[in-house]
């Protein structure tokens, strides 16, 4: 079955997860921000707390009723949607449930996983049937990754055609975190050996790249003049998403490379910061120490409203290629979660309405939406523009 064929189906979007903290601010957004005619759900586990959820909300929601360990609950409500956006992490331990069941409807899905084991290990096993269905899976729909990957997308756009291309992105921000994505990433950190099996996997599956290159090699911590900070690199899985839409579109040219860093302005502050993370990835290891660390933020738990509007990022990009070098920005406020929720709900809207390329399979936010989504950011508010040329 084809995406086209699923106008039928009773909603257009369904939020899964949505009394989670980024589920209920998705929700708030999607509510504030649908468009005429949407045919929108709610869904998660504990109906109590869906019904009190639509009750906050002022439009015409469904409330659907499905546990993640059900597998045919959660094959049914794949069926109900021609978008199926999920919240619910850690997706190595939730997801992937919810992935084949797409994967099998023909359903476009959506997710806010930063975990590159489980991206990896969804490919491996749901790639081939979705692009049979022509179901699109598009993970690091939030903060990780869309920055970096429509960033990097709009810096490309910016230099020539047909000739090598560097970009380097350069992350700052002030926020916080919450209780799932702390669980997400002490989960990645506990599991180095499975995400290199994974990994590993992953490329003996992917089809070879013929006569172009693309690679996204982990910089060195060094003094960047260009931007005038410490660049420290970053272990995220942006990386990995941006190469990933460097290899599947040629606008990025026959040998593209991307490198990613936190800047940092103070030299202290940038070795505290890969001391801290080191600690951390120690720390995650033991299973004691692990448990200990999970209790401090439990998951559901986040940053109150005061403290998410005073939070803001800024990912400067430094492009290079063909005599020409070009600096660009995408910014915006709280970035782990009140853009969070914008991004997703946005991008759930794009998948739903957008004139789109041909896609399915596993797919990137810029190979899947690209320049419709990023418009569709710009017209949230959030920055996308060239701040010099050379």
């Amino acid at each position: 079955m084809s995406r086209l064929n699923g106008a039928d189906r009773p909603y257009d979007i369904v939020l899964y997860g949505a009394t989670g903290f980024v589920g209920v601010l998705t929700a708030e957004y999607l509510d504030s921000h649908a468009p005429e005619g949407l045919r929108w759900a709610i869904a998660g586990r504990d109906r109590e707390k869906l019904e009190r959820l639509r009750e906050r909300l002022t439009g015409e929601v469904g409330v659907v009723q499905a546990d993640v360990s059900d597998a045919a609950a959660l094959r049914e409500l794949a069926g109900h949607a021609r978008v199926l956006a999920t919240t619910v992490g850690p997706y190595l331990t939730y997801g992937e449930e919810l992935v084949a069941a797409c994967a099998d409807a023909g359903t476009d899905y959506i997710d806010l996983s930063g975990e590159p084991e489980f991206v990896d290990l969804t490919y491996v096993r749901h790639d081939a049937r979705a692009r049979e269905t022509g179901a699109r899976l598009v993970h690091a729909c939030g903060f990780d990754s869309i920055p970096y990957d429509l960033g990097a997308h709009f810096t490309v756009r910016q230099l020539p055609e047909g000739v090598p291309l560097t970009v380097d992105a350069f992350v700052t921000a002030d926020a916080m975190f919450s209780g799932g994505t702390f669980a997400s990433a002490l989960n990645q950190f506990a599991r180095a050996r499975q995400m290199a099996a994974a990994a590993r996997d992953r490329n003996r599956h992917e089809p070879r790249l013929v006569g172009r290159r693309a690679t996204a090699p982990t910089g060195a911590p060094r003094f960047a003049g260009e931007v005038g900070a410490w660049a420290v690199p970053l272990p995220t899985i942006d990386a990995q998403i941006v190469r990933r839409s460097a290899r599947a579109l040629e606008r990025y040219g026959p040998d593209f490379r991307y490198r990613e860093y936190a800047a940092v302005r103070h030299l202290p502050v940038a070795l505290g910061g890969v001391a801290f993370a080191g600690a951390m990835m120690a720390a995650a290891q033991v299973p004691a120490a692990r448990r200990w660390l999970s209790s401090r933020v439990a998951p559901g738990e986040g940053p109150g409203p005061e403290k998410r509007a005073k939070s803001w990022f800024s990912v400067r990009f430094v492009g290079e290629g063909g005599g020409r070098r070009v600096f660009t920005e995408v910014a915006g406020g709280d970035p782990g979660y009140g853009e969070t929720a914008k991004m997703f709900a946005e991008s759930a809207l794009c998948l739903a309405f957008d004139a789109l390329p041909p896609t399915a399979g596993q797919v990137t936010t810029a190979v899947a939406m690209g320049d419709a989504l990023t418009e569709r950011l710009r017209r949230a508010g959030i920055t996308f523009r060239v701040a010099a040329t050379r």
